[in-house]
């Protein structure tokens, strides 16, 4: 398994077995996050879908969960 340096706690970490999501996002989370950062992430993903009800099936809901995503992972959403 490759070691990275994650982009978001600074610490040298294992990289993601794969890309976790399709798309630009998904191979930069892959590139620069490391595997406990991504853990903690799907934890946090499961709280923001039950606090705001979320719907996956709805667009609006699923770009909101992708910002939420990027702003937790990176500091900011594109």
């Amino acid at each position: 398994m490759a070691t990275i340096t994650c982009s978001r706690c600074k610490q040298p970490g294992e990289q993601l077995k794969a890309p976790p999501l399709p798309g630009d996002l998904g191979a930069r989370i892959y590139d620069s996050i490391c595997q406990n950062c991504w853990r903690e992430w799907l934890r946090q993903q499961t709280a923001v879908i039950n606090h705001y009800g979320l719907n996956l099936l709805d667009p609006k809901a699923k770009q909101f969960l992708t910002q939420q995503t990027e702003v937790f992972l990176f500091g900011t959403a594109s």
